[in-house]
């Protein structure tokens, strides 16, 4: 019994000085990764918040201050929150759930989740039409399918890219090839499909052409998928009427994009006529 006894006083002892010595307070666990970033507008006590998603943490942290900063959206808001995600799955959940009203998303989203017509989301700045190709570094590809049967091919691990994942599957099928039969290997992102090619890991790739792919490749040696492939596009929420912040908002887009490093992204063009009496979706825009 006293053994007992003295076991359960050392228990409680050991139990008390444990709570002595560590202060909750103290214990501060780090963001291990950050999808996020805030900002507060000059209108403090207005609990509003415009919400904000892109696929860039760059881009997400630069909008987010130059909105916050913008009159316009002080008058509506009281902060600014932009979000990033890279994944596929990050796009479908704000733009499937109406959680942003600012999206940056491709139309072919938008058209699954009928997201324009569910939440009324309104194309304000667009990025121009673009060309999907297969890129090899040795030879201009072949749209045979004897051509693939015996190469390795690099897409893109998006269920979503039509240039990295849907087209050349698409163009597969048509082929009668069986993706089994082929030798692919899925990468993360445009530029790993870029480096797996440079590095001959891969025979092939299928991506878009950009400036700077001149000096890795041969332009020589790239066969076009297909044409005219609408490019990426900003969304704005528009479930009222606010065409004042729909103008505020493709203004600081279209600043924005003049300090974009890709000639791609420099190259934004506006859906709204503002600046007059009545604001008007354009008649005619030239999509990325």
């Amino acid at each position: 019994m006293l053994i007992v006894t003295f076991l359960f006083l050392l228990l409680v002892v050991t139990w008390v000085c444990g709570q002595v010595s560590v202060y909750n307070d103290d214990l501060h666990f780090p963001v291990m990764i950050e999808t996020s970033t805030e900002c507060q507008t000059t209108a403090t006590s207005n609990k509003g918040q415009l919400i904000v998603f892109t696929q860039s943490k760059k881009i997400a942290k630069l909008l987010t201050q130059k909105l916050c900063s913008d009159n316009v959206v002080a008058k509506q808001y009281g902060s600014v929150k932009g979000y990033w995600g890279y994944r596929t799955a990050d796009s479908f959940e704000f733009v499937g759930k109406g959680i942003a009203d600012l999206i940056l998303a491709k139309s072919n989203i938008m058209a699954a989740f009928k997201a324009e017509s569910t939440y009324n989301y309104q194309p304000v700045v667009g990025f121009s039409n673009y060309t999907a190709f297969f890129i090899s570094s040795k030879e201009k590809p072949r749209i045979t399918k004897q051509y693939f049967l015996d190469k390795r091919i690099g897409l893109l691990d998006y269920p979503t890219s039509r240039s990295g994942h849907i087209l050349p599957k698409q163009m597969f099928k048509e082929l009668d090839i069986n993706l089994a039969n082929l030798k692919i290997t899925y990468a993360s992102s445009h530029n790993e499909l870029r480096d797996l090619l440079a590095d001959g890991k891969v025979d092939i790739i299928a991506s878009f052409w950009k400036e700077s792919d001149e000096k890795r490749f041969s332009k020589n040696y790239i066969t076009a998928l297909s044409n005219n492939i609408t490019g990426t596009r900003w969304y704005l929420k528009m479930q009222q009427n606010n065409t004042d912040l729909l103008c505020a908002v493709q203004a600081n887009l279209l600043d924005m994009s003049k300090d974009q490093s890709l000639h791609y992204y420099q190259n934004a063009q506006s859906f709204w006529s503002c600046g007059t009496s009545s604001v008007n979706l354009k008649e005619e825009v030239s999509d990325e």
